[in-house]
């Protein structure tokens, strides 16, 4: 077990308290505990490649980490009523269809690679900013006019746009 796989697991393990902080109504906490996960990300994998302290799990355990906040902070937003709940059924949904295709694939003995896109690098990122908004405005009263329905519409527009990408990767694999 290394230095950064353990900072990867704290990471998973901070998931529940930081959904508990929203639904606690505990924004600002959620906010820094959700910094903390961002960090210990960043931290992790710094880590790991300056180091050379890469491992097989830890290459599965990173995605697993960062889906498991993203989509935990989108739903416990949602049930908040902090934001839509067709923002967080479009971040969940892209997510299954995924998992979904890559299960379904290697049903099919046509095992798939799934290679981060551009599409989705941008999704991510705007993801993780639209929710470090939601909680820093509602735990701390920053706004910034606009930036709500702004940031809904990016998140909507990217997750559909990463969804169709990894959706027409996957066709062209499986028609190979």
């Amino acid at each position: 077990m290394s230095l950064p796989n353990i900072i990867t697991i704290l990471r998973i393990l901070l998931v529940p308290v930081v959904v508990w902080a929203i639904a606690s109504g505990e924004t600002y906490l959620a906010f820094w505990l959700f910094l903390v996960a961002g960090l210990s990300d960043a931290v992790d994998g710094f880590i790991a490649k300056r180091f050379g302290m890469q491992t097989e799990l830890g290459a599965y355990l990173d995605p697993v980490a960062d889906k498991a906040l993203l989509v935990s902070i989108y739903v416990g937003l949602s049930v908040a009523e902090l934001i839509p709940r067709w923002v967080a059924i479009a971040v969940v949904s892209r997510d299954v269809m995924i998992i979904g295709a890559v299960v379904l694939s290697l049903t099919m003995a046509k095992p798939v690679t799934i290679r981060p896109l551009l599409i989705s690098k941008i999704n991510t990122l705007v993801q993780i900013l639209f929710a470090a908004y939601v909680l820093a405005s509602t735990g701390f009263g920053f706004e910034v006019a606009g930036a709500f329905p702004l940031g809904l519409l990016a998140v909507g527009l990217l997750t559909g746009l990463s969804a169709a990408a990894y959706l027409a990767d996957w066709g062209r694999h499986m028609a190979s």
